[in-house]
């Protein structure tokens, strides 16, 4: 496999700010959208004490600013785990938000602790993805996945989403159609980290998957990638995600399509976390994009430092 080190999607990148540093919690998982009145609201992921217990007690909360690059006022929770017997228990994690219609749409993941471990498995193992929907970015949200996930696993145990799904990434499509990517953990036959995709006529679905999935597979060059963000622009498909092993494991690939099913091969999609806000090269990972006007405007990511995690913002500059 070859690529160009950059694309020029990465080279309009210049670092605007860090931000939602909140003491006493861990922050990920940083997804903005702007309102009627171009204010900037952002859903996070956030969680207390180490690092690896999101995926035991993450919550999703809300934070508001003037602009993007802050400072940002955090209102408070948004969405947390029911308990109980609900598929989305325990862990809510992976919020990205769109506006569809008249409503917002938040896609989150959520799991089951106490399912897992009866099976003896792992935490990862009940994530699935989930929908709320709110009539304003502040909410209050309501679980449309309430019974049962937006989209769960496949029940053939030799497919390559039967383990779990994550990431969402939503993008509604030129022809009307939702159409929701989604990475999955291929743990049943080359243990590697792919993307998929199902479409759905209507928000609440149901989502049929592709029945050529997965859409971005690395496994030929034993590489995987996660955290992707889809969007429609310049009259074609973009898609922007977290590399695990293609170029680097702490940037970030960038892939374009006409079609939004068959990609072109990776290029560099951002500079490792040290090019834009210095220090050392840490974990830079999730990336959310704000769209402005049907344009890419602004480019969230989280970003782990020395102590705990917090989110950076990039401004888009042009690059069509």
């Amino acid at each position: 496999m070859t690529h160009s080190t950059h694309s020029p999607f990465c080279d309009s990148l210049q670092p605007v700010a860090q931000i939602l540093d909140c003491p006493g919690w861990n922050v990920w998982c940083c997804s903005p959208i702007y309102d009627a009145d171009g204010r900037v609201h952002v859903l996070f992921s956030r969680w207390r004490d180490t690092f690896g217990d999101w995926l035991r007690s993450s919550e999703i909360a809300h934070a508001v600013a003037d602009s993007p690059e802050g400072p940002y006022t955090v209102t408070g929770t948004v969405l947390s785990g029911r308990g109980g017997d609900f598929w989305d228990a325990d862990t809510i994690h992976n919020p990205t938000i769109q506006k569809v219609g008249d409503r917002y749409a938040l896609l989150y993941i959520g799991n089951n602790l106490a399912e897992a471990e009866k099976n003896h498995a792992h935490h990862a193992s009940t994530q699935r993805i989930g929908l709320a929907v709110a009539d304003s970015p502040e909410g209050p949200w309501a679980r449309i996945s309430d019974e049962a996930p937006l989209l769960d696993v496949s029940k053939n145990p030799s497919d390559w989403d039967s383990y779990l799904t994550t990431n969402p990434a939503l993008l509604q499509h030129p022809d009307g159609k939702l159409w929701l990517y989604y990475k999955a953990w291929d743990r049943h036959n080359d243990d590697l980290r792919k993307m998929g995709l199902a479409v759905a006529e209507k928000l609440e679905g149901p989502y049929n998957r592709y029945e050529m999935n997965p859409v971005v597979d690395f496994s030929s060059i034993d590489a995987q990638v996660e955290d992707a963000y889809v969007w429609f622009e310049h009259g074609c498909f973009h898609m922007l995600m977290r590399d695990m092993g293609v170029i680097h494991p702490h940037v970030g690939l960038y892939l374009r399509s006409e079609d939004g099913i068959q990609w072109s091969e990776p290029q560099l999609g951002y500079e490792q976390s040290t090019v834009y806000f210095g220090g050392e090269v840490q974990r830079f990972e999730r990336p959310q994009i704000l769209m402005k006007n049907g344009k890419a405007d602004y480019l969230f990511c989280a970003l782990m430092n020395s102590e705990s995690s917090n989110a950076a913002v990039l401004k888009i500059g042009e690059w069509s």
